[in-house]
């Protein structure tokens, strides 16, 4: 079975209430106690759950090395982080590794169940199609890139997969080749706030995509500083 939200949180009385509430909410849930439990089952799963909720302090591996081998697994996961602190560095570490999100301790139910329906919303509205429905390629300068399917086909003809985070900035910048788009504008449409954090998420999502391209003779990615960046291509 597929389910639409994998949690890992050791503390029973907050699982549970999670668990539940959301089971109430009508999402399919799976709940492990453990990082161990939950990786055995994900490596053995079809990996394609909707959503896996991590706590970062777990009894048997940090939520971050966990979170790291499951990505390792599978590129295209979404995931955050549920954490009792709330150190810069502990969340720019959670961005930095993929997550989409990071929620503090305590936080209100009803908060941590909006922000899961948008994120799952939003993932599933750009998962993969099936075989036999994959639309066309878009071309960016020598590269192609596969909207529906998450990649590009560099020059070389190497297919690198994207995220589906790096799917999304990527496809926003191409809508505006040559042109300048200003961070701000990116974060909003895809994150829906312009705070701190995500601004660096942005950035790190950025960063991937600029090394990506520097096989293409063609494609880059430049700063705008003080403003946003330029898709620009020969």
């Amino acid at each position: 079975m597929l389910y639409d939200i994998i949690i890992i949180e050791d503390e029973i009385d907050l699982g549970n209430v999670i668990s539940e509430y959301l089971k109430l909410r009508g999402f399919s849930v799976l709940w492990f106690k453990g990082a161990t439990d939950a990786l055995d089952y994900y490596g053995s799963s079809q990996l394609d759950n909707k959503l896996v909720i991590i706590d970062v302090q777990l009894p048997d591996m940090n939520g971050f090395d966990l979170a790291t081998e499951m990505v390792k697994m599978n590129t295209n996961q979404p995931f955050f982080f549920l954490t009792a602190h709330n150190e810069k560095q502990d969340r720019l570490r959670g961005l930095k590794i993929g997550a989409i999100d990071y929620i503090s301790k305590p936080f209100e139910i009803e908060e941590l169940v909006l922000r899961i329906g948008n994120i799952i919303n939003k993932f599933s509205s750009s998962a993969k199609t099936q075989p036999g429905h994959s639309l066309g390629f878009i071309n960016i300068g020598d590269i192609r890139y596969k909207k529906d399917q998450l990649f590009v086909l560099m020059p070389d003809g190497k297919e690198v997969s994207l995220t589906v985070r790096e799917s999304e900035v990527l496809d926003h910048l191409a809508g505006n080749i040559n042109q300048v788009v200003k961070k701000k504008d990116i974060l909003l449409a895809l994150w829906g706030n312009d705070d701190y954090f995500n601004g660096k998420s942005l950035e790190v999502f950025i960063s991937r995509l600029r090394r990506l391209f520097k096989v293409s003779e063609q494609v880059s990615i430049e700063n705008v500083y003080g403003l946003g960046y330029i898709l620009k291509v020969k």
